[in-house]
């Protein structure tokens, strides 16, 4: 989830939860959803993994309300493929919903239109969150947001899982340009191997790389394939 320029490896440095602190200056992070996509992988059969439920509830609504409750100034959740039904599980959150037309074209496009949604608001970071992620906590995505202010705001957060690069990332202010220009199927990894800022790593455990792409992997993952859940 264009072309940013000349390609540099990104400088990542490892760093742990009982090493981050509180500063008095706190930069604000916005958090964007990306759930537009159309989820080919799942097959004619499988359903919309989006709305497979864990726990009873709809995967798309279990991750918003993650993202609510963390420390973020804002949840912003990008929709396409199944629109009506993706607001209908949404529809009572304290959340903004943008409506991405484009969604077809590949996840360049959600990032671009929930970015587009949320630079007014004067975020200094953008974390981007993936709809099919069902192990990302909040307190995961507190600890990510509590290095992106430790770091003053000028650094690319990354989470990962033993030291593997996984998701969510934390995107500041200095390469929204560079979201804006994102074509085609291209989504935030190739921005942070393109870049020229430090890369700060924060270990999540296997949550930062468990993503749900096929029936196996929901039902593997402890979800429940459902045409019209209900919540």
């Amino acid at each position: 989830m264009g072309s940013c320029g000349l390609r540099i490896q990104a400088t990542a440095r490892p760093i742990l939860p009982d090493m981050l602190e509180d500063k008095s200056v706190e930069p604000k992070v916005a958090i964007v959803v990306l759930a537009a996509g159309m989820a080919t992988r799942m097959g004619p059969e499988g359903g919309y993994k989006l709305l497979a439920t864990f726990d009873g509830v709809p995967l798309v609504r279990r991750l918003a309300l993650t993202a609510i409750a963390s420390k973020a100034t804002s949840v912003t959740v990008v929709l396409g493929h199944r629109l009506d039904d993706m607001r209908k599980v949404l529809s009572d959150l304290s959340l903004n919903i943008v409506t991405n037309p484009d969604y077809a074209s590949g996840m360049a496009s959600s990032l671009t239109a929930g970015f587009a949604a949320v630079e007014p608001e004067g975020a200094d970071g953008i974390l981007v969150m993936l709809a099919d992620m069902p192990g990302v906590t909040t307190p995961d995505l507190n600890q990510l947001i509590l290095a992106f202010q430790n770091s003053q705001g000028t650094s690319i957060l990354r989470a990962v899982s033993q030291g593997e690069r996984g998701n969510p990332v934390i995107l500041p202010r200095s390469m929204y340009e560079a979201v804006s220009r994102l074509e085609g199927d291209i989504g935030a990894r190739h921005l942070i191997e393109t870049s020229e800022l430090v890369v700060i790593e924060v270990e999540i455990g296997e949550a930062a790389r468990i993503d749900v792409d096929t029936p196996s992997d929901v039902i593997a993952a402890g979800g429940v394939l459902m045409s019209d859940p209900k919540f």
